[in-house]
């Protein structure tokens, strides 16, 4: 049966036929859909975990165990995950194991621009490479094959053109497979420095066995046409060159670590001009003149954010190479003239949102706020423009201590800002960090019961699994008063009288602090809520309620509007509002 899937639908569905019983993984766009699709499948079992680290710890566990394994996660997921993955290398798996590695050219949600085969080849696991999404599911069913005959981890890295585009899938039934036996081998899974000097030696025979495997696998394949053009491409780019140049010889490298040198030095002598076209770094360009081989690449293409059609055929036109035609003029998605033009939409926090109050009070007090990976980055944006920094998950805690050491006379003027479902992730070791070396910072944790920002998942302080069950709830307060922290106090934050008088206690104070401030997601509410009127004879015009931010609140022709359809009914603007003219009920006269 054929059905329509993103590629992230086709990974969930492609480890399910292939007899995947675990999927672990930690929800970060372009990945996060997989592990949700995958864990509606029967007779599986799916979990978030509080980061990637333990997310492929749980994994291996469940491999060594004997079962075939899926664990997800975004390209900068992989960092947190690096240390049990460079040693999961060593110790090889039983059950097959598959790491997805969605990496996200052009940071449509990211903080960075990375290029994750640089982990597949340092730490010498072979890398699969899908352009589309009948190619996603194909090669989780391969990459559990590879594992198993091999005795590694595969990674199966994907782009967000990949992982949220859909193509048609062919879809078969489910392979029952019974668990492999788990075998007690302390030599193969403990690797103490005797038994890794052992295992070492292993990594290096497996990666010569891949080699040669790599070049006679299926998964890379050659397009012969006209041989004055040899193309090596991989991924989503496959597609854009066979577009752009349908005339010229392609070799498409599903496979891209370990390389097959041999295929590719065969099919460079084949072609006149050969040229590496793939997204973000010259991985596969510089292997390739590793080898010996005149080739163009970046000196054609960008090695910053996404390619698409265009981009590649003005960069062959810019070298004299002949492109379809239906690109020699860029005609090709041009804008029609007499189409109205749609005005930009910038990110901006939803009416209602809880940050949005919190933000507002803390640049009313114009603290430094050091931030982090959340729904609330977008703090950092105008009106609210209150954030000052964001690094990685779990940053904000250790910057605010950071912060003070190397400027205690403004400590007090600090405050590190980090949600709920971020705190478990990586802010807990940050704070128990601040307690031990004796720092003084406040520690805002902005409770909204949920990891909004990619979709609103379960996480361990929300009461639910994954799978949907219930589940233990993590103590917040509780926690943090276990990692010694004395001052703890909860508000919520849209009680901005209150909100702002503990903000100014708990800065003032001389020992490390933490505020909760606790609301839900204004998302998660699902009944329809009362929305605040307008009195514009009352309105001086003095435009607080303008910078809130809120999309509910605009301006025209000079006079502030509310719009009923979008208002939550939070009734900060009642807050901030001196005149009174904003109040609940009522009927707008804007």
């Amino acid at each position: 049966m054929k059905e329509l899937m993103s590629g992230n639908a086709a990974i969930a569905r492609g480890a399910y036929e292939a007899g995947v019983k675990v999927g672990v993984g930690y929800p970060g766009t372009p990945s996060t859909e997989t592990l949700e699709i995958f864990s509606k499948y029967p007779d599986i079992y799916a979990q978030w975990s509080p980061n990637e680290k333990v997310a492929l710890e749980v994994g291996i566990g469940a491999s060594v165990g004997g079962s075939k394994v899926l664990v997800t996660m975004k390209h900068v997921g992989v960092n947190v995950a690096a240390d049990p993955l460079f040693t999961l290398s060593y110790t090889g798996v039983n059950g097959g194991l598959v790491l997805l590695s969605a990496d996200d050219p052009s940071m449509h949600s990211s903080q960075n621009e990375q290029d994750n085969r640089y982990y597949a080849l340092m730490a010498k696991i072979p890398c699969l490479e899908p352009s589309d999404s009948q190619e996603a599911k194909d090669m989780v069913a391969s990459a559990l094959e590879l594992s198993e005959q091999f005795d590694t981890p595969v990674m199966l890295r994907t782009t967000t053109r990949v992982n949220h585009s859909q193509t048609m899938v062919e879809t078969t039934d489910r392979q029952e497979l019974a668990n492999k036996e788990y075998i007690k081998n302390p030599k193969k899974y403990v690797m103490t420095p005797a038994n890794a000097r052992g295992r070492r030696v292993h990594v290096e025979e497996r990666l010569q066995k891949l080699q040669q495997y790599s070049e006679n696998s299926i998964l890379n394949k050659i397009h012969w046409d006209d041989t004055k053009i040899g193309v090596i491409t991989s991924g989503i780019s496959y597609h854009y060159v066979r577009e752009v140049l349908p005339q010229a010889s392609v070799l498409k490298l599903g496979m891209t670590n370990p390389l097959p040198a041999k295929l590719i030095q065969d099919f460079a002598s084949k072609v006149s001009t050969l040229i590496v076209v793939e997204e973000l770094d010259p991985f596969l360009e510089t292997q390739i003149k590793a080898m010996g081989l005149a080739v163009h690449g970046k000196d054609m293409l960008p090695n910053i954010g996404e390619l698409n059609p265009r981009i590649v055929a003005q960069s062959f036109k810019d070298n004299n190479i002949e492109v379809n035609e239906k690109y020699h003029n860029n005609e090709v998605n041009l804008p029609d003239a007499d189409a109205p033009t749609i005005p930009p939409r910038p990110p901006v926090l939803c009416a209602g949102c809880p940050h949005r109050a919190a933000f507002h009070v803390l640049r009313e007090l114009n603290l430094t706020v050091t931030g982090d990976i959340g729904c609330y980055t977008l703090g950092s944006l105008p009106p609210l423009t209150s954030m000052d920094t964001c690094v990685c998950m779990g940053a904000s805690v250790g910057m605010a201590h950071g912060m003070a050491l190397a400027n205690p006379a403004n400590k007090d003027r600090t405050v590190a800002v980090i949600g709920d479902s971020t705190f478990l992730h990586s802010g807990v070791t940050g704070l128990m960090d601040i307690v031990y070396n004796g720092g003084s910072a406040t520690v805002l944790i902005l409770d909204n019961r949920t990891t909004a920002m990619t979709g609103h998942q379960e996480h361990p302080a929300t009461g639910k699994t994954l799978m949907g069950e219930p589940a233990n709830e993590v103590d917040l307060e509780g926690l943090v008063k276990s990692l010694g922290v004395k001052r703890v106090q909860v508000v919520d934050p849209i009680d901005i009288t209150k909100f702002e008088q503990i903000v100014k206690e708990e800065t003032a104070a001389q020992e490390p602090s933490v505020i909760i401030a606790r609301r839900p997601c204004a998302l998660l509410n699902k009944e329809p809520q009362q929305p605040v009127t307008l009195d514009v004879n009352m309105c001086m015009g003095c435009r607080l309620c303008l910078n809130l931010g809120c999309p509910a609140i605009s301006e025209k022709d000079g006079v502030v509007t509310l719009n009923a359809i979008h208002c939550n009914g939070c009734e900060l603007c009642i807050s901030v509002c001196s005149q009174g003219a904003i109040m609940k009920g009522g009927q707008n006269n804007a």
